[in-house]
């Protein structure tokens, strides 16, 4: 839809093909970018809250039983499994 009333914007304004032509494959390039922007940020969402949520029930668990919180290697290794998890999400995400 957006694609086709620029065009007919562009054409109206210019009387010229080859400007709608260049103005839509850009306008489409635009709107590819805004949608892989728009999916990366809400993987990189979804995996701070999930990531908040753990902490809460790990700490939680740790004051029931007594334990110590995890070393920060054991955090550091975690954090480094979601985020290559989230990247191959990510991936999965724009391949048809």
């Amino acid at each position: 839809m957006v694609l086709c009333s620029t065009a007919l914007t562009i054409y109206f304004a210019s009387h010229s093909i080859r400007t709608v032509v260049v103005t839509t494959l850009a306008c489409s390039l635009l709107l590819q970018l805004a949608y892989f922007a728009s999916v990366l940020f809400l993987i990189w969402r979804s995996g701070c809250d999930s990531r908040v949520g753990q902490r809460a029930e790990h700490f939680g668990s740790c004051k029931e039983v007594g334990s110590e919180p995890p070393d920060l290697d054991e955090v550091t290794n975690e954090s480094a499994d979601l985020f290559q998890r989230d990247q191959m999400l990510a991936i999965s995400l724009l391949l048809p």
